[in-house]
């Protein structure tokens, strides 16, 4: 059996918040032990941002799945967010700080923190509406002069990358497999007792994410760039 590969979907005109849940936050409740043990190793870009930063910065993650980030400099400190119960439970059992809460609603005071980061997180937005929302509600979090970094999926992939995206379909649904018996004998029986769970995505065209950034108020791109597959925005805000 070939492995599932990505499918074009149309996206909703309405109800985004319940297609999100159905197709996002859903998905990640049920996947979030296996999705947690595959995220262990920081992006180099993610890491060098936050060992870059001032001795005793306040910041949010937004969207931090397992805290894997959280713990990169103890010299700083952070509290995470993510929708997934599950996923912050595994936060919390680290000794983190971490908070089940939705992207567009963040439960932190306006300019509360000195820098927010946002990693492979607003590209599960349906609309292009509600992502430029998530970029001013971390916007919103921030102090002026704070700093922001927010990496997205990427339309264009190198070669060398396990996904398949077709060059005209920005719009997809991704597959996770999640295998039943762990204890499987051979490949052909865990892949009998596998299930996939779609995962909605919007993958970013060079310079759109950029473009949200710019078409956002009271906020200034210092650099932007192409890492591992994503495209990423440092920003500061005015």
């Amino acid at each position: 059996m070939s492995k599932p590969q990505p499918v074009a979907v149309e996206t909703p005109t309405e109800n985004e918040h319940q297609y999100e849940e159905q197709h996002v936050h859903e998905v990640y409740e049920t996947i979030a032990t296996h999705f947690s043990d595959t995220r262990y190793k920081p992006w180099p870009v993610v890491e060098n941002f936050l060992n870059e930063l001032p001795i005793g910065s306040l910041g949010a993650d937004v969207g931090c799945g397992n805290g894997k980030y959280m713990m990169v400099n103890p010299q700083v400190y952070m509290s995470g967010s993510d929708r997934s119960s599950n996923l912050i439970s595994i936060v919390q059992e680290r000794g983190l700080e971490g908070l089940v809460a939705d992207g567009l609603s963040l439960p932190y005071r306006d300019n509360a923190c000195d820098f927010a980061i946002s990693i492979a997180v607003i590209h599960h937005f349906s609309t292009r509406e509600r992502r430029q929302q998530a970029i001013q509600e971390m916007l919103r979090i921030v102090k002026p002069g704070g700093k922001l970094l927010v990496f997205v999926w990427a339309l264009e992939q190198t070669k060398f990358t396990k996904r398949n995206f077709k060059p005209d379909e920005q719009d997809v649904f991704v597959p996770w497999v999640l295998s039943k018996k762990k204890d499987a004998d051979n490949a052909e029986e865990a892949e009998a007792s596998s299930k996939v769970y779609n995962r909605f995505y919007h993958l970013f065209r060079q310079g759109e994410l950029d473009t949200l950034f710019t078409e956002t108020s009271g906020v200034t791109i210092q650099t932007s760039g192409y890492d591992r597959d994503n495209h990423y925005v440092i920003a500061t805000k005015n």
